[in-house]
């Protein structure tokens, strides 16, 4: 395809990120600044296929960066995961004369765009918006500060009544295979522990606590935990302590969907800014089925078969830093 680029298709998809409509503004405005018409898609792919669209102008997006969630909301797609949906979404974007995709969001995301981009030959940019921080290439992801900053104001608040009852609390949050929102919020909420997927399995863990993070002189301990639906999470950590170690008085949190909500940090504010400008400049630079990431603090460029396949670790002196700080 010979790019000649009149108009930009922009979507967000999957869990809703703070930060997102800071990157949707960005995007926008960046494309208006460079002669490109905007055209905002609704509810994600799902939105593609049912043509769910509306052209955007500057003034669509005049006081958005500081709002949580997506102004263009998101949804799941089953449709878009077979051959037929995404020849649908094609047939959409040919009668929108869309010419090239911005794509927000994580692995689910990109794995959609790269399916549609490799069937039809269409460029296509990934930004990358997600809590969980878990996709390669890029050291942060949009939403990740925020959240671990909503995280830390809990963690913080529940100590309080932990050490006023001589409780240990397990604290779940999100990040489904990842274990950055866990170790990072257990190190800024000064916690005893994480419970996270990289290291070893949960019960080596809780054992590691019980005799290395809890010492007698220490009454109270904050546990942060990783969700996990195989181990059940903080629950399934509870318990199987519960088990063990009866004499502990126990009690379970879960944070839930409150840690993607809020308005955004000034630095996922930057990051978005500076992101969706990117993706825009990587259009114009003829690139397509990447990802636009952020490398010691410079943009970079990313395969979307790298920043999806690629296992993205958590940092081993932050484990090693948790488990100094803890005693």
């Amino acid at each position: 395809m010979e790019y000649n680029i009149k108009t930009i298709g922009i979507l967000t998809s999957g869990g809703d990120a703070p930060g997102m409509n800071a990157a949707i503004r960005a995007v926008t405005r960046t494309a208006i600044f460079n002669g490109i018409n905007v055209k905002a898609i609704y509810q994600g792919y799902k939105g593609l296929i049912n043509r769910e669209i509306k052209e955007f102008h500057t003034e669509d997006v005049s006081g958005i960066i500081g709002r949580g969630g997506t102004i263009l909301k998101s949804a799941r797609c089953q449709e878009f995961c077979t051959p037929e949906g995404r020849a649908t979404a094609f047939q959409t974007l040919q009668d929108e004369q869309i010419d090239a995709l911005v794509v927000i969001g994580g692995d689910g995301t990109f794995t959609g765009a790269r399916a549609l981009a490799k069937e039809y030959n269409i460029p296509i940019i990934g930004v990358p918006g997600t809590i969980d921080n878990d996709l390669w290439g890029t050291d942060s992801t949009i939403g990740y500060d925020t959240a671990l900053n909503t995280i830390m104001q809990c963690v913080d608040k529940i100590r309080d009544t932990a050490s006023s009852h001589n409780r240990i609390f397990f604290i779940e949050v999100m990040g489904r295979d990842a274990g950055f929102l866990a170790l990072n919020s257990a190190i800024a909420g000064g916690a005893e522990a994480a419970i996270i997927p990289e290291r070893k399995t949960p019960e080596e863990q809780i054992e590691a606590f019980i005799g290395h993070g809890l010492r007698k002189s220490k009454n109270s301990s904050i546990v942060i935990v990783a969700e996990n639906p195989v181990t059940g999470g903080a629950q399934g950590m509870a318990d199987l302590l519960k088990k063990n170690h009866p004499e502990y008085d126990v009690r379970v949190t879960i944070l839930g969907h409150l840690q993607r909500g809020g308005s955004p940090s000034a630095y996922d504010r930057i990051l978005a800014s500076r992101l969706g400008v990117a993706a825009i400049n990587a259009l114009l630079e003829e690139q397509r089925s990447i990802m636009v990431g952020i490398k010691n603090d410079e943009i970079v460029y990313v395969p979307f078969t790298k920043a999806i396949k690629d296992d993205k670790d958590v940092q081993p002196d932050s484990v090693a830093a948790l488990q100094v700080l803890a005693i």
